[in-house]
Parts: C-alpha cells; sequence; structure tokens
C-alpha cells in the first residue's frame, strides 16, 4: 500500500469509518480503450473468412475478441458514419447527411464518445482521419487531434496530375471553368458529379518502391507509437484514437503490398449490373471515382477493374501493417492486458458490384462494415457474432465496459452482452438511410432511403424529404436467395402481405427493434 493509503487507512481505523483506501486498493483499474478507425474498408479480410486479404494485424484482433458479421453503419459516407458514431446518435438527429455540416449545429451541447471519457478521468488524444475533413472537434479531445503531414502520392508525375484539381472550379455539371483555386471545393454530394472536375485528380492507383512512413498512415502509426509510449507513463487511463485513411481512394501503397497480390487470381463482381426492379437513383455509378485520371464516365472496363481491385487490396494490406506496429507496441509496454481494442470500418465500399463504385447507397454492400471488439476479460474470445448490431452501439459498449454511466442522448445500446454469448437473441433489425437529392431523384424536394435489414430481408423505403408520408419506391430483397440484393421483389403480388409486415416493422424504427433485455 502506498504512504497516502497507509495514512488514510490509519486514519479510518482510529475513526471507525469504512476503510476506503482499502477499497480504492483492490478496485480494478479502468481499462484503457485503443480505438482503430478505418476508412473505406469492406468487410473483406481474413478475419470474415476472406483468406485471399491479407489482411494479418486486423485478424490478430479478431482471434482475441468478437468479430461481428452483420455491423451497420447508419449512413455509408464519411462524415454522416463519424458523426453518428462519435455522438451515439442518428443523422437524422445529427442533421449531418453531406460532407459540409458540423453535429454542433444541431446538437451544440452533445457529449462525445472521447469527450464522455475525457470527463471521468481518462486522457483523450486522436490523430489521423477521425472526423472527416476539417470538420474538427475540440471538445472531443484532451489534446488537439493530429493528422501528420504526407505526399499523397510518391512517383513525380502523380503529383504533377493531381495538381489540376486545385487549378480549376467546376460548374454544376462537374466541368473545370479553369478558374485558379487554392483547394478543392466542398464535396457536398460525393456521388454526383465530380467535385474536382472529371478526371482532375491524379491516378486512382500507385505503386511506388517507397518506405511505409512516405504516406500518412505510415506517419500516423509512429504517431501512435509515440503517444503510446507518452500515455504509458501517465497514471490516468487512456483513450488513444487512431484514423488510418486508407484503403479510401487514390488506392496508393508502397509496391511491396501489391506484391503480395497475384491480379490473375482477382476475381471481379459477379453481379456488374443494377439491380432488377431497383429505381434509377437508388445506386449511382460512383462520382467520387470520377473525380481521378484516366477513370471512363461509363462503365468500367475489366482490366482497369481489376488494377482498382488490385490497388484497393494493397491499401489494405498497407493499412493492416500499419496497424500491427500499433499493436506490436501496445504488446511491448505491457498494457494490451489492460486495453479494449475496438476497430471499425466507416461503412462498406462497391468495387464493381451493380455496376458502381465507392459507397453512398443503402445496399449491404455500403451499410455492412467491419467491426472487431476485444475486451479484458470477455469470455467469447476468437469468436464471430451474426447478431445484428448498429455502429450507434459503440458509445454505449464503450463506456459500459469501462464502467463508466451511459449518457441520456444515446440511441444505441451497449453490445457488452454479445462479448460472452454472442450468439445470445439481439436486435430484429438494423437502420441506414441515404439521401438523393432533387436532380438525382428527378423530385421537387429530392428523397430520403430508409432502409432495414433483418435477420433475412433489407427492406428500403424511399420518402420526400420534407413529407415523410409521400412514399416514392419501396425495394425489397430476400437474403436467403438473394444475398447480392439482385432483384428487388417489392412489387411481386405475392409479396404483398411480405410487405406490409416489413413496412409495419419499419414504421416503429430502431426503438422497436431494441434487443430484448437479459
Amino acid at each position: 500500500m502506498n504512504p497516502q493509503a497507509s495514512l488514510l487507512a490509519a486514519l479510518c481505523l482510529a475513526t471507525g469509518v469504512p476503510n476506503l483506501a482499502l477499497a480504492a486498493e483492490s478496485a480494478p483499474k479502468r481499462p484503457n480503450i485503443l480505438f482503430i478507425a478505418v476508412d473505406d474498408l469492406r468487410p473483406e479480410l481474413g478475419a470474415y473468412g476472406k483468406d485471399y486479404i491479407k489482411s494479418p494485424n486486423i485478424d490478430r484482433i479478431a482471434k482475441a475478441g468478437v468479430t461481428f458479421n452483420r455491423a451497420y453503419c447508419q449512413q455509408a459516407v464519411c462524415s454522416p458514419t463519424r458523426s453518428s458514431l462519435m455522438t451515439g446518435t442518428r443523422p437524422d438527429t445529427t442533421q449531418v447527411w453531406d460532407l459540409v455540416t458540423h453535429f454542433r449545429v444541431a446538437l451544440p451541447n452533445v457529449v462525445t464518445l472521447g469527450q464522455h471519457f475525457k470527463n471521468h478521468g481518462y486522457f483523450v488524444q486522436g490523430m489521423g482521419k477521425i472526423y472527416h475533413g476539417n470538420l474538427a472537434d475540440d471538445a472531443t479531445w484532451s489534446v488537439p487531434l493530429t493528422t501528420p503531414k504526407a505526399v499523397r502520392y510518391a512517383l513525380p508525375e502523380n503529383v504533377k496530375l493531381d495538381q489540376r484539381q486545385y487549378e480549376i472550379e467546376p460548374d454544376d455539371a462537374g466541368k473545370g471553368r479553369g478558374k485558379k483555386k487554392n483547394a478543392p471545393p466542398a464535396e457536398k454530394s460525393p456521388d454526383g458529379p465530380p467535385s474536382t472536375g472529371l478526371n482532375s485528380r491524379g491516378p486512382a492507383f500507385e505503386a511506388a518502391d517507397v518506405p511505409d512512413d512516405t504516406f500518412q498512415d505510415g506517419k500516423v502509426a509512429e504517431l501512435a507509437i509515440t503517444t503510446l509510449r507518452e500515455m504509458s507513463q501517465k497514471k490516468e487511463p487512456f483513450f488513444l484514437a487512431v484514423g488510418f485513411i486508407k484503403p479510401h481512394l487514390p488506392f496508393v501503397a508502397p509496391k511491396k503490398y501489391w506484391d503480395l497480390y497475384d491480379p490473375a487470381k482477382i476475381e471481379l463482381a459477379p453481379n456488374k449490373f443494377r439491380a432488377q426492379g431497383a429505381p434509377e437513383y437508388a445506386i449511382l455509378p460512383g462520382g467520387e471515382l470520377r473525380n481521378y485520371d484516366g477513370i471512363p464516365v461509363d462503365s468500367i472496363p475489366d482490366p482497369l477493374a481489376r488494377q482498382l481491385k488490385h490497388g484497393y487490396y494493397a491499401a489494405i494490406s498497407y493499412m493492416d501493417a500499419q496497424l500491427g506496429k500499433v499493436l506490436d507496441e501496445l504488446d511491448r509496454l505491457g498494457l494490451r492486458e489492460n486495453t479494449i481494442i475496438v476497430l471499425w470500418g466507416d461503412h462498406g465500399w462497391k468495387l464493381g458490384e451493380h455496376d458502381a463504385w465507392c459507397k453512398h447507397t443503402t445496399t449491404e454492400n455500403d451499410t455492412n462494415a467491419p467491426l472487431l471488439l476485444s475486451a479484458p476479460g470477455m469470455k467469447a474470445v476468437g469468436a464471430r457474432s451474426n447478431a445484428l448490431v448498429e455502429f450507434v452501439d459503440i458509445y454505449p459498449t464503450l463506456t459500459e465496459l469501462a464502467g463508466l454511466p451511459l449518457p441520456a442522448h444515446l440511441e444505441g445500446v451497449s453490445m457488452k452482452p454479445l462479448l460472452d454469448q454472442p450468439d445470445r437473441p439481439w436486435k430484429t433489425a438494423a437502420f441506414s438511410q441515404y439521401p438523393r437529392s432533387r436532380a438525382q431523384a428527378k423530385v421537387e424536394n429530392g428523397l430520403m432511403g430508409y432502409s432495414m435489414r433483418t435477420d433475412r430481408y433489407r427492406f428500403t423505403v424511399w420518402v420526400d424529404r420534407k413529407d415523410h408520408s409521400k412514399i416514392d419506391a419501396i425495394e425489397l430483397y430476400d437474403h436467403q436467395g438473394d444475398p447480392l440484393e439482385n432483384n428487388n421483389i417489392a412489387r411481386n403480388p405475392a409479396n404483398t402481405e411480405l410487405v406490409e409486415k416489413l413496412m409495419a416493422q419499419w414504421r416503429k424504427g430502431w426503438p422497436g427493434a431494441l434487443p430484448p433485455k437479459a
């Protein structure tokens, strides 16, 4: 016992007060949190049974924790999903549906995940991409978030190509007018016209023989290692948020990671066509990709698609290697046993499925994303769970695991019971959404697609943005026979009763889908 505790114990004994010092000495130390965000990561990893992907360090987390096979983001694009996760609320609450709105406009006093831990004695530090772009939130952190500066491309010719985006200002059709600019314009509609002009950025992929720390993720890993060493000397527990940018476009990674894959063995999407019976606006081709040099406006030819997938896989392996360096340092410092590790990809991604690329839909490809969680003392080590979980559940889960009180504003539920019993009865549905503009939907007010994923079905209702009672279209996909969501069966007369049943469930929303109480 330390001297202060000994003195307090003596005073308690003399006064007859219960020995609070001894209780404090025996109380378990609060766990640290290693919070890992990954951009544009599909659940196409070794941990998810895809052994052709080289992701040994993500797989390390899976072996020590639970892999959630059916985890869903609330809106499949960077800022809305990250705002939702970090506030523990859904996009209609944050009022963030685009890439330029800050959640504190609608929720000025909301306590974010990091802020909640900071308020309860944690040292909270973030680095890399946690929130989107320049939408920082100083209240979240004990010290300001840091993103190391790094080049986007290593090859000089690609750097030169990439500079073009700063020299044009696109019109509404995405065509540059030639006006000089110091920075690219804000992206309000990432799946609309290219934000910086068609093909105005550098190439969509690059393989240069350069060190890992040439690019941002390598530098973020180095910063995380240095920070872990500093945190290991502090008395308070830490919450370290590490945001990796890859495999986000452009698919740039050192050549050694490209060499892990044989391009001849890379399989292309089996469903390079739009879902039959779906509204035209349900899936758009991917305006984000068309920003990059050499990408055609129309369908992507197979040779180029294979190169893009090769680059995406290489970028995953590059990011995974940087993650491994952080995990190694956590082990070396002896911190692993008392650290909760959570890794999440902010949303899914399409690699040619439905003849489309990127995210920006309510489909399974885009809303289903990786989620892995390892916590000290959990029972289901190395397990996989098929429970329907949502990214708004991460906030309450980490809070409960750390023994902190749950804020009243949360719109998710703790997944802690699944860490001991991953197959227990859980939510009956997960919910996601995505907007379509007036131009995209050809409807005056635009549309919002509200999608419900049940155990068997994906059910999406497209409603008027201002009047949700006005339904424009319904999508229904039966995952039992159509896991790729190729056939919308909502209009089939044989499914009338099923549609009515799902509509009744959909109208209850997320509060009606919560898991049964233990």
